[in-house]
């Protein structure tokens, strides 16, 4: 579903209490840490000691009794309050209300979450500041093309009715954050290059963007969710349009640190929460209006007909069991990233932990509709 633009958040403080508990576990691929180590499990409990589970070993599908998992993931802890599951995980759910790129970073550094949802940008660029992490959970969009996340706003007075039109508008841009990938892939779509066009460095969060098309700081820029409807219900009678940009921007991802996934623990909780999260995925697109009354209004405090207008655009999810093709197109992503942004060059498939691939889709596989 497409995130709309959440109320304040708390600030998560960095370095949440850690639990100790030495769980010894024999099998499942398990191997003595080397001398150099690797980053510390985050979060806290279901520890496995100096013993670390292999990369390419199984999962291991009982989770130890005691093993704690901190979660930034509000909408899905939504969900699985509203439909009545959140008490059936296997292990004990600490609860991070943060979601997106930069926060969840920062609380991967801080030691203070084991797994996070974000879109595809966020573990290209977390990867290119020294952290080491992996996608565990893949969702897209049936029909992205006509259910896209994103349009691109274009401020009152200003005149642009395709993607050629681009050429010497100032458009906003955040580096590391989806709708900045998703300006450079619009500028390659166009043709045009940076140069091209102004590029002004504004966060993506809240309501910046609208704020800066209404203000005239920018004459583009890229805004979604329920953003879109109230950019052209407010400025619309003042010349504010939207023009689609025609790509997929739908990948919507669970991701968490390689040294997590090598405690057998944690990699046995976060495979049971990518379960349950396929579940309250396909519960939301099968409850459209307990998720307009749960979550858009009574949690996000939006009106029941911008919940409405949410789940219409939103179209229904895609849980793949094969992530070839999205690999494919995360490898397109990166390329393009690393030359614009002069960073060095990954391997799109070594973000994707392809041991979960099939993970959640089985989990819903026999779900009755």
């Amino acid at each position: 579903m497409s995130t709309p633009v959440p109320r304040a958040r708390r600030t998560l403080r960095a370095g949440l209490a850690l639990l100790t508990g030495l769980v010894l576990l024999t099998g499942c691929g398990l191997s003595k840490a080397d001398s150099n180590g690797s980053e510390g499990t985050n979060g806290s409990g279901g520890g496995a000691g100096d013993r670390k589970l292999a990369l390419n070993a199984p999962l291991p599908t009982t989770v130890p009794k005691g093993t704690t998992l901190t979660i930034g993931d509000p909408a899905t802890q939504k969900a699985l309050e509203l439909s009545g599951q959140i008490d059936k995980l296997p292990f004990k759910a600490k609860w991070a209300n943060l979601s997106g790129g930069p926060q969840t970073t920062e609380a991967f550094r801080a030691g203070a979450l084991d797994i996070g949802s974000v879109a595809d940008i966020p573990p290209i660029h977390a990867t290119w500041t020294g952290l080491h992490v992996r996608i565990v959970a893949a969702k897209f969009r049936v029909d992205p093309l006509n259910h896209p996340i994103y349009q691109l706003g274009i401020a009152p007075g200003v005149k642009v009715r395709s993607l050629a039109d681009l050429r010497g508008k100032r458009i906003a841009y955040s580096p590391g954050q989806a709708q900045g990938a998703l300006v450079l892939r619009v500028l390659q779509k166009a043709g045009l290059k940076k140069s091209d066009v102004t590029l002004v460095e504004l966060p993506s969060t809240g309501d910046v963007y609208p704020n800066a098309l209404a203000g005239r700081q920018v004459d583009v820029a890229p805004i979604g969710g329920v953003a879109i409807n109230r950019y052209l219900g407010k400025y619309g009678k003042d010349g504010g349009s939207t023009i689609p940009h025609g790509l997929r921007d739908d990948p919507s991802h669970l991701y968490t640190q390689v040294a997590t996934l090598e405690d057998p623990a944690k990699a046995a909780a976060i495979r049971a929460y990518v379960q349950y999260w396929a579940r309250a995925q396909l519960w939301i697109d099968r409850h459209p209006q307990e998720w307009i009354d749960g979550y858009y209004v009574k949690d996000q405090g939006l009106t029941e007909e911008d919940g409405r207008w949410l789940v219409k655009v939103s179209g229904h999810p895609d849980i793949p069991a094969d992530w070839s093709d999205a690999i494919a197109r995360q490898q397109q992503t990166v390329d393009l990233l690393a030359r614009e942004t002069d960073k060095p060059k990954l391997t799109a498939a070594d973000l994707f932990d392809r041991r979960f691939a099939p993970v959640a889709a089985d989990a819903i596989r026999n779900e009755a509709p």
